[in-house]
């Protein structure tokens, strides 16, 4: 039986709607986020951006206080990179990506900490996180005192890897700031043992949120290695097509798909957008006239606007000190027709309300002098 071909146009569209990108959601924050599988938030604000593009009602003050009711935590996950996700998900997840972890751990901090008995540290770590939170820096002095032949810092952030441990708030909540403190999931949550997600549960929510898509878009997006035996494992359950370049793509068979020439709305997404780096293959969504070097700074990813459902630029809000003025630069990276400037300016406008409120805004837009 042939398999259909999907091309990268109705890869997109399905992408969006999976990402709730292609019409904002009525979702309340904690399904959107479980939804999402999490959102990837190395910038502690990006949840609020990347919820308010989603969501037909975001509320930042109330999932704010959410966020400070422990709703809602920050901590290490995909990729071993940080995530929001819900109270709920933080365990279960945590304990299926251990193994991601671990391999993160075998880099230069790792070659730092020869000789060293990881569990025992961890235990260590344990004790003074639960007495407080701590940042990395402190956390290492702390544990060098144990382990004077060896370096702080690699101490301090090695037990990252080894702990399930979550950034205590002020951070993360709106229009707050504060150090990177951590103590351990447990501690925050009060929670009893969870079990481990199963690896069968993340692939069936991966595709819910991500589909269609491949065994490597999978493993690049979770940082798990040796998915395809889940693959395999779920084929029976599973729809499978191809993409234009004859790779093997996989979803749920009542997964929305929506056709190519579908409209897709203009939005502002945050650096690190879900959507930005949820698959191996970006051609779904990039541009493939925007070079990788204008929407990455060295490992930072820099926030980006979508046109007709493909990163087509860059955007930046500036404000004085006093928060009383506020301008958003966009950046075009491909020529950008006068119907969708003019979405854009319209967008933007909603979203300069939702992050400077009050204040007089403005809106630029800037050449961009490489192009």
């Amino acid at each position: 039986m042939s398999v259909r071909t999907l091309t990268e146009q109705e890869l997109n569209r399905a992408t969006l709607d999976r990402q709730l990108l292609l019409r904002r959601s009525d979702l309340d924050a904690a399904a959107a986020v479980e939804h999402l599988v999490g959102l990837q938030t190395q910038v502690p604000p990006n949840h609020y951006v990347g919820l308010w593009t989603r969501l037909a009602a975001f509320d930042a003050e109330d999932f704010s206080r959410r966020f400070q009711d422990r709703e809602f935590v920050r901590m290490s996950l995909q990729r071993s990179t940080i995530h929001t996700v819900t109270a709920r998900d933080c365990m279960p997840l945590r304990r299926l990506l251990q193994p991601v972890q671990d391999r993160n751990l075998k880099g230069a901090f790792g070659r730092r900490l020869q000789g060293i008995d990881l569990r025992e540290l961890a235990a260590r770590a344990r004790v003074l996180l639960d007495e407080e939170p701590l940042t990395f820096n402190d956390l290492g002095k702390l544990l060098a005192e144990a382990y004077p032949d060896h370096d702080a810092q690699a101490l301090g952030v090695a037990v990252r890897n080894n702990l399930a441990m979550v950034q205590v708030t002020p951070r993360g909540l709106w229009r707050q700031g504060g150090l990177a403190k951590h103590t351990t999931a447990e501690n925050w949550l009060g929670s009893e043992e969870a079990p481990a997600m199963t690896p069968d549960e993340l692939v069936t929510r991966y595709l819910k949120a991500f589909g269609p898509a491949s065994v490597m878009d999978a493993q690049t997006w979770s940082g798990l290695t040796g998915l395809r035996e889940v693959f395999d494992r779920l084929r029976g359950e599973l729809v499978v097509f191809q993409n234009e370049g004859g790779t093997e793509l996989y979803d749920l068979p009542d997964a929305p798909r929506p056709g190519a020439d579908v409209d897709a709305p203009v939005r502002f997404l945050p650096d690190f957008d879900n959507v930005f780096i949820g698959h191996k293959d970006r051609a779904r969504i990039h541009d493939t006239q925007v070079a990788k070097d204008k929407i990455w700074l060295g490992n930072m990813a820099v926030p980006t606007f979508l046109v007709d459902g493909r990163i087509r630029g860059v955007w930046k809000i500036e404000t004085d000190k006093k928060r009383k003025a506020a301008t958003l630069n966009l950046t075009p990276l491909v020529p950008i027709t006068k119907a969708h400037r003019t979405e854009l300016e319209t967008e933007g406008a909603v979203l300069l309300e939702f992050l400077a409120p009050g204040a007089d805004h403005d809106l630029r837009w800037l050449t961009d002098e490489n192009g």
